[in-house]
């Protein structure tokens, strides 16, 4: 399917919805203005980039300042008409040239630090996430070619006092706000028609032949399949949040084979009969984790520990220090029977499978063997 024109709106309920850009893309931006403008000594008011997910942005640039091998620029976020705590604000990148060879990106004032485990970056370092790193690594070497080496550096002086309204220090990343956008674009839309097009993606592969299908919250999950299942990612659609709309719809359609795929944080919610895993409808995951390790005869100090966790990334760390890894595939076979007794009253229920894997791509439990998960898809 080609990707709409970036100016083409989003409707719903008859009204016209103007998309927007993320951090990740501002940063992107503002990074690779900046490496221009060391190189070529001018001042540079425009700039485009081509996001992760195949749109060409053209962003005016703010700020702009060159001295000597050192040059900063900033893009202001605009977060069209899916307003956030962002929205507005300028986002900087300073790019000071050398030749080592290496690109070297760091994260400034306003950009959050990474506190404790969880967000999928290690302790210490600026939140930003992974496909902004690729993006703006990418447009700088793009610009200095391959024999230079640049500093990029990322700040936001608004940051701080804007990550007040996000959820940020919840997920242990203080201090500021974080660079992401795993495709680049900030896509309006009402819950009902995201709903609506996560379903339509079904029927274009049910009408295309496909039986079975790999559900997944978001992108991570499609890396894992292609790249540690070696399957095509056509199996594969992006569920969001909305499990149990997502697997109601495959069963409508007529699909034999669902497999859930996805790291614990979303996954372990569905062992706990919760089908719609945003953390606004319900968050058990502790609760749940205590629960069933409990029953499989964890110790009280792990427990404990667990207990007081913030997020299921460092409630892993304990659970491998005390040598539960078990605990995934007991997991997963809790969530097939979850789906199953959702589906207690379909007459034909698909087969249901169920994997989990850890922040660096790795299996990390499933409901049956992966191997034999991964060749009945293939089939």
């Amino acid at each position: 399917m080609s990707e709409q024109p970036f100016d083409a709106p989003v409707w719903h309920n008859g009204k016209a919805l103007r998309k927007g850009y993320t951090t990740g893309s501002c940063a992107t931006a503002a990074a690779k203005v900046a490496a221009l403008m060391v190189l070529r000594q001018h001042v540079i008011r425009q700039i485009s980039i081509v996001t992760p997910s195949g749109v060409t942005l053209c962003l005016n640039v703010e700020s702009p300042h060159i001295e000597g091998e050192q040059a900063v620029a900033a893009i202001r976020k605009d977060g069209g008409d899916d307003v956030d705590a962002t929205h507005g604000m300028l986002i900087f990148a300073r790019v000071t040239l050398n030749s080592s060879g290496a690109i070297v990106l760091s994260g400034g004032e306003g950009v959050g630090t990474v506190t404790r485990k969880g967000a999928g970056l290690p302790v210490g370092s600026a939140a930003i996430n992974r496909t902004p790193r690729q993006t703006i690594e990418a447009a700088v070497r793009e610009v200095i070619g391959p024999a230079r080496g640049a500093e990029v550096h990322i700040f936001a002086p608004e940051g701080e006092a804007r990550a007040q309204k996000t959820y940020n220090a919840r997920l242990g990343i203080l201090g500021g706000i974080s660079i992401i956008g795993t495709t680049g674009i900030v896509t309006p839309m009402s819950e009902d028609s995201w709903k609506r097009s996560l379903s339509l993606e079904l029927e274009i592969k049910r009408a295309a032949g496909l039986e079975r299908v790999v559900l997944v919250p978001g992108n991570h999950g499609e890396r894992f399949v292609r790249e540690q299942l070696a399957i095509d990612g056509d199996i594969v659609v992006t569920m969001s949040n909305f499990v149990g709309y997502m697997i109601e719809e495959a069963v409508r359609l007529g699909f034999q084979h669902i497999v859930l795929v996805g790291h614990p944080g979303k996954l372990i919610k569905i062992a706990a009969g919760v089908f719609h895993t945003h953390s606004h409808i319900a968050d058990a995951r502790m609760e749940t984790l205590v629960a069933h390790l409990a029953l499989q005869g964890a110790p009280r100090a792990l427990l404990a520990l667990i207990s007081e966790c913030d997020t299921t990334e460092a409630a892993m760390e304990h659970i491998e220090a005390f040598g539960f890894q078990h605990i995934y595939s007991h997991l997963a076979k809790r969530i097939c029977q979850r789906v199953l007794q959702m589906l207690r009253f379909t007459k034909n229920p698909p087969v249901c499978d169920a994997i989990m894997f850890s922040f660096d791509n790795q299996v990390l439990g499933s409901n049956r063997p992966v191997e034999l998960i991964a060749q009945a898809l293939r089939c």
